[in-house]
């Protein structure tokens, strides 16, 4: 049976809506599945590329066993950013033809700066403009920590096109949007031409479901169960009012998706979902139809509950909740910041087992 993508949820999303998606991988598979119905980006970690090593294992074994008998003096750090580069410079030529055609404005892979940089704001900000000379679609991800937004602000004013991540408050959203445009400011002044930047601020809805349940358990809550499923869309929503106020060049982008409200709650805006392909597939095969509710309020019953027994939920929503010192220390962003730079570790450790295999267990 043929299938006509064009009439999938997704595909109609975007035809009908302002609201773009984005693979959240790097897959050459996934990134065609979702370019074919209508998906305008993608993106990649650490971890997303050990996910993408084990999909496509018998390409990139051997490529890593090429690069180390071509470069044997490399250590394993390097072989590993040779591989994270190269992968993100394979996913940008799927998404050239989508670059060419928006005039830049579209069509970008995400390179995430290494994970493990988190407090040096000049690390992270030469190490994106070292990505940007890879391919002219690749956007940087940069953790929206203290240090992060500081580098942020000068990356941009290099003419780097960032996307702010690790990022879950209010508060946070709004630094990155305004690094942002400290740094257009800058990059223009110098001469630049910024008019086909496409920065993105990356809201964890689901990290942030995912933290409050946390604190639920840990500090024995008597939070009303669906309350949670309502904390990173309640945060989002009401930076996307504030971004639309302000006319910020940064667009929001919803990431970590964890249930279909985080798909269904934010059609109708002038943002960007990004989304693992397994829960493409699951909303393509829905059968729902993508309406605009981006507008439809939270149901503010949630919010009070919310706001009233879930102190780091205060912290996020407010837009005084957190002073950008206290970005690295809140839960959301640790817990996050730890995972990402496990997930690095864990790569090269992969990257090891491949050129330099344990003895001790028998050939895979």
């Amino acid at each position: 049976m043929v299938v006509d993508v064009a009439l999938s949820p997704l595909a109609r999303m975007v035809e009908t809506t302002p609201t773009d998606y984005w693979n959240d991988s790097c897959a050459v598979a996934e990134l065609e599945y979702a370019v074919a119905r209508g998906a305008t980006g993608g993106t990649s970690n650490p971890a997303i590329v050990g996910e993408v090593m084990r999909k496509e294992r018998d390409h990139w074994v051997p490529r890593v066993r090429e690069l180390a008998a071509a470069h044997p003096t490399w250590s394993e750090v390097e072989l590993t950013w040779a591989l994270i580069e190269e992968m993100g410079v394979r996913g940008a030529e799927i998404l050239k033809p989508v670059y060419d055609a928006h005039g830049g404005r579209k069509g970008r892979l995400s390179l995430q700066t290494n994970p493990a940089n988190y407090r040096d704001p000049m690390r992270m900000a030469d190490q994106a403009v070292h990505f940007a000379t890879l391919a002219p679609n690749i956007q940087v991800k940069f953790p929206a920590t203290a240090a992060g937004i500081a580098a942020i602000e000068e990356a941009t004013a290099r003419g780097v096109v960032i996307n702010g991540t690790v990022a879950f408050t209010f508060a946070q959203a709004i630094a990155i949007a305004e690094a942002v445009e400290r740094g257009i400011t800058r990059f223009e002044a110098a001469g630049g031409d910024a008019s086909t930047f496409a920065p993105v601020c990356s809201l964890m809805v689901g990290r942030l479901d995912d933290w409050v349940k946390v604190c639920v358990e840990r500090d024995d809550i008597a939070l009303d169960p669906d309350a949670a499923n309502w904390a990173g869309i309640s945060v989002f929503k009401r930076a996307y009012a504030h971004y639309r106020e302000r006319g910020y060049r940064t667009r929001l982008l919803a990431a970590a998706y964890r249930h279909r409200l985080h798909w269904t709650e934010l059609v109708g805006a002038d943002v960007v979902l990004t989304m693992p392909h397994a829960w493409q597939v699951r909303f393509n095969e829905s059968g729902i139809d993508p309406l605009p509710r981006i507008d439809e309020p939270v149901p503010p019953a949630y919010i009070d509950d919310l706001l009233a027994r879930v102190p780091d939920f205060r912290r996020a929503y407010e837009p005084d909740g957190l002073a950008v010192t206290e970005f690295d220390s809140f839960g959301a962003t640790a817990r996050t910041l730890r995972s990402f730079v496990e997930g690095y570790h864990a790569l090269i450790g992969t990257i090891r087992d491949i050129v330099l295999p344990n003895p001790d267990l028998k050939p895979a």
